[in-house]
């Protein structure tokens, strides 16, 4: 057996590369020409809705079934509002109000900017149950810790968004939640048993698949219940024998980005991406940190290797292939089952729902809202797992000033948030409000430290915390977002500000 042009085409129709720039670079144009079937949007490539608009168009001139994907989770994990942040609130918060009809009407506004924009394949939803507070890479990214809930909202969410004629994507399979490793860096370990991952970690996949989900995203986790040798995204008795046999899905399984340490690190990107084919996944994400031509094709060509080799059946391919082409025929059908049917997307459903995830604690009878005066606000800034942009734009104080004119901002990291520094934050709220924002304080001892040291000077700061609620017994009033996002914090500003709509 030969590199023929069959073959090379059938490789070429299960890889999604990613590119850089915001047009579509002459080896792409070619490579869609030829056969490729999809690419991934990130950051890069998103400027506007406009110009994402402008790109997808130039993508289906060269390939009119062309799927085009983006990670476009809302909340805290955006990538079309990386810039300037998220105008929806992520999973957690929607968990907190536990409104299933608001989850699908949020998803469905983000679908119809999704379609307007040309994409009709989102990674999303998180369907994690996110059992362990202290994972790094999860956290508000799940709708919450009670597979229940998790189930109905991962539900209401693939409803929502495939209602605009957007593909949904339920990951990361067969669960994260329960992790304490970042597999953007190693190999997570889920120790659960098999009846603990039915009752638990599965739950919210088969709401999804029952809601007739068109792709699940592998996660890449050693699950020993299933298979104690091998990451999920290279099992077939996670891929196939459990979801496909067991939980019955029949759509399009894509791959976790594949550079990823956790497989990538064994076997390199062309190995990985083989394997997973072999195991039964349909599509290989690439390009999130090797966007170019050389990678794309060697991931393609490791895939043919792999057939002649013998390593990899023709016929599994073969199958991995055509559901990657249902997928792009589905997408089209929906795109002209929409035509004439758009409606504007609703600008406020984003922070409304970020007010209605507020939750508040007075812990003081004298504790002032609204702030009697524009306050300094202190923002202790961690660093963020891999799948959040680092640029990102977070936090209360912008907002606030907006607000309150003559507010002012200290930001720290964890090298910055020395005594001193902390100390010359208290100087700069002396005989002003003071307000401390956090993010998932109780995974980080430095955040904690620090809030200890203003909050013994300051008993009567307010506490706004944008992650994970670790406690809410902190500060004079202690705010839950329940979110980062631009929206979250907005939503806190106004509450401070007494500009509050709850």
């Amino acid at each position: 057996m030969k590199r023929g042009p069959e073959l090379l085409r059938l490789a070429d129709t299960v890889v999604l590369p990613g590119f850089e720039g915001k047009t579509p670079p002459d080896w792409l144009r070619r490579r869609l020409a030829d056969g490729l079937a999809g690419v991934v949007l990130f950051s890069r490539n998103i400027a506007t809705l406009s110009q994402v608009a402008e790109l997808t168009a130039a993508l289906r001139a060269e390939n009119p079934q062309v799927i085009v994907g983006v990670d476009e989770e809302s909340g805290e994990v955006t990538r079309l509002e990386a810039a300037a942040g998220s105008t929806r609130p992520g999973n957690f918060a929607l968990g907190v109000v536990d409104d299933t009809e608001l989850t699908e009407e949020l998803a469905r506004d983000l679908g119809r900017d999704l379609a307007a924009a040309g994409v009709n394949l989102d990674f999303a939803p998180s369907a994690d149950v996110n059992s362990n507070p202290d994972n790094p890479v999860i956290g508000l990214r799940s709708f919450g810790a009670d597979p229940d809930l998790v189930s109905r909202h991962t539900a209401a969410w693939v409803r929502g968004l495939q209602s605009s004629g957007v593909a949904a994507c339920a990951k990361h399979f067969p669960g994260h939640g329960d992790t304490s490793v970042d597999s953007h860096h190693g190999v997570p370990l889920v120790a659960a048993t098999a009846e603990e991952l039915h009752e638990m970690a599965l739950r919210p996949f088969r709401a999804a698949i029952a809601e007739g989900v068109r792709t699940v995203m592998t996660g890449h986790l050693l699950v020993p219940a299933f298979d104690a040798a091998l990451p999920a995204t290279l099992s077939g008795r996670v891929l196939h024998d459990l979801l496909r046999v067991e939980l019955g899905f029949d759509g399009v399984i894509v791959t976790d980005g594949i550079e990823m340490a956790a497989v990538s690190g064994p076997y390199g990107i062309g190995g990985a991406s083989a394997r997973a084919i072999a195991a039964g996944a349909d599509a290989i994400c690439v390009g999130g940190e090797h966007a170019d031509e050389h990678t794309a094709t060697a991931v393609r060509d490791a895939i043919v290797d792999a057939v002649i080799e013998g390593r990899l059946p023709e016929e599994r391919l073969a199958e991995a292939a055509h559901r990657v082409c249902e997928l792009a025929l589905w997408s089209v059908s929906a795109a002209r089952g929409r035509s004439g049917a758009a409606r504007p997307g609703d600008a406020g459903i984003g922070l409304a729902a970020a007010r209605r995830a507020l939750r508040i604690t007075r812990r003081s009878a004298t504790a002032v809202l609204p702030l009697p005066a524009p306050p300094h606000v202190v923002e202790l800034a961690p660093e963020m797992n891999l799948a959040i942009e680092k640029d990102t734009p977070w936090g209360v104080g912008e907002p606030l000033g907006k607000l309150l004119p003559g507010t002012t901002v200290t930001r720290l990291n964890a090298s910055a948030a020395t005594g001193g520094a902390i100390e010359a934050a208290l100087a700069a709220a002396a005989e002003r409000p003071l307000v401390t924002v956090v993010r998932d304080a109780h995974r980080h001892p430095w955040q904690t430290d620090a809030l200890h040291h203003l909050l013994a000077a300051r008993p009567d700061a307010v506490v706004v915390e944008m992650g994970l609620p670790g406690r809410s017994d902190l500060g004079a009033v202690h705010i839950a977002t329940h979110g980062a996002a631009r929206v979250c914090g907005q939503a806190a500003a106004e509450l401070l500000a007494g500009d509050a709509q709850l």
